[in-house]
């Protein structure tokens, strides 16, 4: 697929995902916790990145708290120069959070870091091959092919069931997810 004809394929799903996800409801996050846990639960001892949500992106704090609680590592992506991988830092529940680019929150540059074995992924739009449209950025995919070429690392995408598309455009850098994980359930790639 030509590049202006990618990135205009790539901008309409971003832009059909976006105004999915505002028909979502808050609680989804809560449902999505429960499917995980049943169906898709790290290892025990895994380290896994949660991320704080943006706007009515799906709430992955109710997951991070209940996988917190069974003894996993949890850490939180702090965001670099647009493109770069991102860097994974200790989170706790209860810690200060800083301000970060594009109105995130992330650790202070003290929290130890840690590279992460499963990464919760937001989405604003996927399929089900795993095809997944975020802000445009690029952070999730250079993080996942540098975790990639180091060894295992799981990605679970996080959305709401409404963001699905039938057929996402996805260009050779594009990283695929694992499974996505909705308020309907767990789809796996």
């Amino acid at each position: 697929m030509p590049t202006d004809t990618l990135i205009d394929a790539k901008r309409a799903a971003r832009a059909a995902g976006l105004a999915a996800r505002e028909a979502g409801d808050p609680r989804a996050g809560l449902l999505l916790a429960g499917h995980v846990l049943e169906r898709f639960a790290p290892p025990p001892g895994t380290v896994v990145a949660g991320y704080w949500p943006l706007g009515r992106e799906i709430d992955p704090r109710p997951l991070m708290l209940a996988l917190a609680g069974r003894g996993h590592p949890l850490v939180l992506p702090v965001t670099g120069k647009r493109g770069t991988p991102l860097v994974f830092r200790r989170f706790r529940f209860g810690d200060r959070l800083d301000a970060g680019p594009f109105g995130t929150r992330q650790p202070g540059t003290g929290a130890e870091a840690l590279s992460p074995d499963v990464l919760l992924v937001p989405v604003v739009a996927f399929d089900a091959a795993g095809v997944r449209i975020g802000h445009g950025a690029g952070y999730y995919d250079a993080t996942l092919a540098v975790l990639r070429s180091r060894g295992k690392v799981i990605a679970l995408g996080c959305g709401h069931a409404a963001q699905r598309a039938e057929h996402l455009p996805a260009g050779p850098h594009d990283q695929r997810l694992d499974a996505i994980a909705t308020e309907h359930g767990v789809l796996t790639a």
